[in-house]
């Protein structure tokens, strides 16, 4: 199973990021568990400067930016 959090305070683009990470896990058709992660405390714990940020299996691949569906297909596949 794959894990993704978002990091962010749950913005209109950390919205956006969630949303497409839900639509790129359905289109694979794999497990995921996705967790939001709004605690400035736990996102602090991440080497980010802004929010949104992605992480998949504790990897930070993504930050202050909102990533293509075909970025978060590559990171997925």
């Amino acid at each position: 199973m794959v894990n993704i959090k978002i990091l962010g305070s749950g913005c209109a683009n950390c919205k956006r990021v969630e949303a497409m990470a839900r639509k790129v896990v359905d289109t694979l058709g794999i497990e995921a568990e996705i967790e939001k992660v709004t605690e400035i405390d736990e996102i602090m714990k991440w080497p980010i400067l802004s929010t949104p940020g992605l992480v998949i299996n504790d990897k930070l691949v993504s930050a202050g930016r909102i990533p293509s569906e075909s970025e978060i297909t590559g990171w997925l596949g």
